[in-house]
């Protein structure tokens, strides 16, 4: 039942297995391991790598030193953790240097907690599954995130410009003023579909769907969390943005003048 991809490793662990053909590979922390292994063995019968890390001390060990010398291409993040809470680690993944600080990072939240939801995302999580969860769901939305990080857009230029904003689909990056903005996989996404659309008022529920899919869900402030995010990286004044504008009741404007 998925013995040859699936590995349960402890904190001194080597991580991610050598022998693994090439596949996307994810790093489960989660100290649940009945759930785990069940979780990985749908994953891997749906085409992932899947490494347990079951708890926080071995899954940043993974990232801080990555065996095979390449980052794992997506992180499951239980915040309900024996040794390091899960929101501090999310803190701790995002300040690492390199591919390993960029990794997306999928939380799995306490059912009917909002502000682990609001937490998780201002520290740099790309998105949220509340348990309990059904598999198919985790696997959609571990989808969705990976397919935001290498769908390209052959119909537009690959930067657009806009003052002394550089925004490079190709290489995922924004340089503002010649200085590079740091933002996660899906703020970088929320950016691009604001700035494709720049001088056009979007409801949260059309940004949503453009980025994930999906309709947005009743009272998530998800969407504002992150372009508070944005913002802080883009901005000048992150509190009297010139580049994205709130339109009271309705939504965002990405604002095209020029700097």
């Amino acid at each position: 039942m998925g013995r040859s991809h699936y590995r349960d490793i402890g904190p001194r662990s080597g991580g991610l297995n050598s022998t693994i053909p090439p596949m996307q590979q994810l790093l489960m922390i989660e100290d649940d391991t009945r759930l785990a292994q069940m979780v990985g063995e749908y994953l891997e019968r749906s085409g992932f790598g899947v490494t347990h890390a079951p708890d926080a001390r071995a899954g940043l060990h993974l990232l801080e030193e990555p065996p095979t010398g390449s980052t794992p291409d997506l992180v499951v993040l239980d915040l309900m953790l024996p040794d390091i809470d899960g929101l501090e680690v999310c803190r701790r993944v995002r300040s690492l240097p390199g591919d390993s600080g960029k990794v997306p990072v999928l939380m799995l939240t306490a059912k009917g907690d909002p502000m682990d939801r609001i937490v998780g995302l201002e520290l740099g999580a790309d998105d949220y599954l509340p348990k309990p969860f059904e598999p198919r769901e985790l696997l959609a939305r571990i989808r969705a995130i990976l397919r935001r990080r290498t769908d390209g857009a052959p119909a537009v230029a690959k930067t657009m410009r806009f003052g002394s904003m550089e925004i490079d689909r190709d290489a995922r990056t924004v340089v503002v003023a010649g200085k590079s903005a740091e933002l996660t996989s899906y703020q970088f996404d929320l950016l691009v579909v604001l700035a494709e659309r720049a001088g056009r008022v979007l409801t949260r529920d059309q940004i949503m769907e453009a980025v994930r899919g999906r309709e947005l869900e009743a009272f998530d402030r998800s969407i504002d969390v992150h372009m508070g995010r944005i913002r802080a990286a883009i901005e000048a004044d992150a509190k009297n943005p010139k580049r994205i504008l709130t339109v009271r009741g309705v939504g965002y404007v990405f604002a095209k003048q020029q700097d």
